[in-house]
């Protein structure tokens, strides 16, 4: 057994130990009291025609994005593991700093042209359930800058990689772990401050009575709330949602100013404060910061795992060069799918464990059921998606589930 391969092994089962450790110990396996949920009848939550809209966008929505991810796959492998990737990069010409950027630009802009006609089709039916408020301008110029983003992250961790090999020879799996599980904690940081404002507008949410219920709350679920901003995503969606990103100086408790503007009579209220009461109980339990510490773990044993693959390959050198560019990132794209259903199994709990915080830091059960109605007939969501579906690409649990859980801590 090579150096190399000796600590890839090293690096893969401290990444692995890590990574299960402080998922033990951080993630809330049981969110909610008692044993398995009884769920509603979903045709006592919603009408039948409310049924027929969301199952027909849904499930449209469902196959069409599912085609997209296998297209995009399919060409991350084919220009990854054949010679196709090599020989387009092989043609680029310049210092081998900028054949990387540039062999991250060309891989990475064939991927975006193959699933393009997708994500039309999916922006097409948005627009037609009235989900969208995009013009076409716009949406091509986020999905370009969204490209953009990604050629600089990976451009950057590229980089990294190939640096560490190139000094650390044998011992570049435990530089690059270090390095890239350093990049995971970084990148949640700056999050908020870098690349948000790229897409969006933050304004702090008015003084007034909203105001001062938001804060209200946040003093019952003990968070300490310097400011609530308030994002224009109005112009972009007619979804109602709210989000907590970043930690330590950076965190944000983020509301659409659509759901900000949804406060009409006192139901209304009650529900619009339930998400802001489910957003407090992330910040209060840092759920980014652990989502960020255990994603930092599993970097770790991913480095260690490609460290081990690359080592039973005889050109090691080759793994620095700008031609090894399509096949990694070939292989990080079918890494990130394979790690999905842990990722979203995950998080699931801790979003369950924020619904329950929720729920007993406002005690209005009929507040939060309206909620999950709307939201889902709002977002045209599938209250009872497939199990393996849910369980490979749910990150929350169910409407329905989020209502039986509702009337498990409430009732």
């Amino acid at each position: 057994m090579n150096a190399t391969r000796r600590t890839s092994w090293v690096v893969l089962v401290v990444g692995a130990v890590a990574f299960v450790v402080l998922a033990w110990l951080l993630i809330p396996w049981q969110p909610y009291p008692g044993g398995p949920l009884e769920l509603p009848d979903e045709r006592d939550v919603f009408t039948v025609e409310e049924l027929e809209r969301m199952l027909a966008y849904s499930g449209a929505v469902r196959w069409i994005s599912r085609a997209g991810l296998v297209v995009s796959l399919v060409v991350a492998c084919v220009l990854g593991f054949t010679s196709i990737g090599r020989r387009l990069v092989a043609r680029l010409r310049g210092p081998w700093l900028l054949r990387v950027v540039l062999a991250v630009i060309v891989v990475t802009f064939l991927g975006w042209a193959a699933a393009l006609p997708f994500g039309v089709a999916i922006q097409r039916l948005q627009l037609r359930y009235g989900l969208s408020r995009q013009d076409w301008g716009s949406w091509l110029g986020d999905s370009l800058l969204n490209q953009v983003v990604g050629i600089v992250t990976t451009s950057l961790a590229l980089l990294a990689l190939f640096a560490c090999i190139r000094l650390g020879r044998r011992w570049w799996p435990a530089l690059a772990a270090g390095l890239v599980a350093g990049l995971v904690v970084l990148g949640s940081f700056v999050y908020p401050v870098v690349i948000e404002p790229l897409f969006n507008d933050f304004e702090p949410l008015p003084r007034g009575q909203f105001r001062t219920e938001v804060m209200a709350i946040a003093e019952r679920e003990g968070v300490e709330l310097d400011d609530v901003l308030v994002v224009d995503a109005s112009r972009r969606t007619t979804s109602l949602n709210a989000y907590v990103t970043g930690f330590g100086s950076t965190r944000r408790v983020v509301l659409y100013d659509n759901l900000v503007d949804s406060q009409r009579g006192a139901a209304a209220r009650g529900a619009v404060l339930a998400v802001v009461a489910h957003e407090l109980a992330h910040a209060k339990h840092d759920d980014v910061l652990v989502g960020t510490v255990i994603g930092a773990a599993g970097a770790v044993a991913g480095v260690g795992l490609l460290g081990l693959l690359l080592s039973y390959r005889r050109r090691e050198d080759y793994y620095s060069t700008p031609e090894a560019v399509p096949m990694l990132m070939a292989v990080f794209a079918l890494a990130s799918v394979l790690a999905m259903p842990v990722e979203n199994g995950l998080s699931r709990h801790v979003e369950a464990r924020a619904d329950v915080d929720a729920l007993r830091a406002t005690g209005d059960l009929e507040a939060f059921t309206r909620l999950q109605h709307d939201l889902g007939v709002r977002s045209l969501s599938d209250p009872s998606p497939q199990a393996w579906s849910q369980w490979w690409f749910g990150s929350h649990p169910t409407t329905l589930q989020r209502i039986a859980i509702a009337h498990r801590v409430l009732d």
